[in-house]
């Protein structure tokens, strides 16, 4: 998925003489071709996350699109002010790429786990915020990216992962997408986590016999309200699953809408971490499982609500 989205912006910068590639302490061979081949609009910062924000600001404002690339925890924690003031309150159209959302970062500790990025720019006013689940949404999302008139935050994975979108996808900035089908039971996801429900949901309706649907929601906002509004009322069981912490982040958007726009109440279980920071070290695999969010847990936690509801 990262170097998806990495090559996509080359392509885009061979298109569109616009687009600029600003990346931050990135490792040596980083997009090499656009280096050698558009060394002009071509930057490599070195440590430096807060003073690149108002870099890629000035450029947008003298008509660049800039793409921002480095760990998502340095782009979001260290660069709120610079997010909030120098980008979204101009509406300044520069996409920010966080690598590592949620615990890619594992092995490195909470520095660098990306658990908290979803509510830190969700509270922005004018920021649109992206979580691709797969490489073939990813590219499709970065072909539309380049228009898009606002700042956008792009949540990316370990990549590596299934291809879970279909190859005639409509993808649609703001739009959602059902990766299956439910009767009256769903899980609700962003991101790669879509992969982790996706699995889940096959083991259920392999060992119980029972079909779980999947609607995958890469955009957290604007959240597609539209389909939420079509779903959420036909559900009995809805277990909303992020690789963050539930405060604040993707299953509160889905709380807040049906606080605010349904007329009948619904329960829905956020899987997500708790409101700590992450005090294990190993491999994501190993965090999530810790943290209950793999295929397995998921399942369990899924099929204990069926049974309330």
């Amino acid at each position: 998925m990262r170097q998806t989205s990495l090559n996509m912006v080359y392509e885009l910068a061979k298109e569109d003489s616009r687009v600029v590639f600003i990346g931050s302490d990135l490792g040596p061979g980083v997009l090499n071709d656009f280096k050698e081949n558009i060394p002009e609009r071509f930057m490599m910062e070195g440590v430096a996350e807060q003073f690149i924000m108002g870099f890629s600001a000035g450029l947008a404002k003298e008509g660049f699109i800039p793409y921002v690339n480095t760990i998502a925890t340095f782009i979001t924690r260290r660069c709120f002010e610079q997010l909030s003031l120098d980008l979204a309150l101009h509406k300044l159209p520069v996409k920010f790429i966080g690598n590592g959302g949620g615990l890619v970062y594992a092995p490195l500790g909470p520095t660098h786990q990306a658990i908290d990025d979803i509510s830190i720019v969700k509270s922005i006013p004018n920021m649109t915020v992206v979580a691709p689940c797969d490489a073939n949404e990813m590219r499709l999302l970065m072909r539309e990216s380049l228009e898009w008139p606002d700042p956008m935050y792009i949540r990316l994975a370990r990549g590596g992962e299934e291809i879970v979108t279909p190859e005639n996808y409509d993808f649609r900035i703001g739009k959602s997408i059902m990766l299956k089908d439910p009767i009256d039971s769903i899980f609700i996801t962003c991101g790669a986590m879509a992969q982790n429900a996706l699995e889940a949901a096959r083991k259920i309706e392999k060992e119980k016999n029972i079909k779980v649907g999947v609607l995958h929601m890469p955009t957290i906002q604007p959240i597609d309200r539209e389909s939420l509004r079509k779903i959420i009322p036909k559900m009995n069981t809805i277990v909303t699953v992020e690789e963050h912490i539930i405060q604040g982040g993707f299953g509160s958007t889905i709380l807040e809408f049906i606080n605010d726009e349904l007329e009948v109440p619904k329960k829905i279980t956020r899987v997500g971490l708790n409101h700590n920071f992450v005090d294990k070290y190993g491999t994501q695999d190993e965090l999530q499982s810790y943290y209950g969010l793999d295929s397995s847990s998921l399942a369990e936690v899924m099929i204990r609500e069926i049974n309330e509801s």
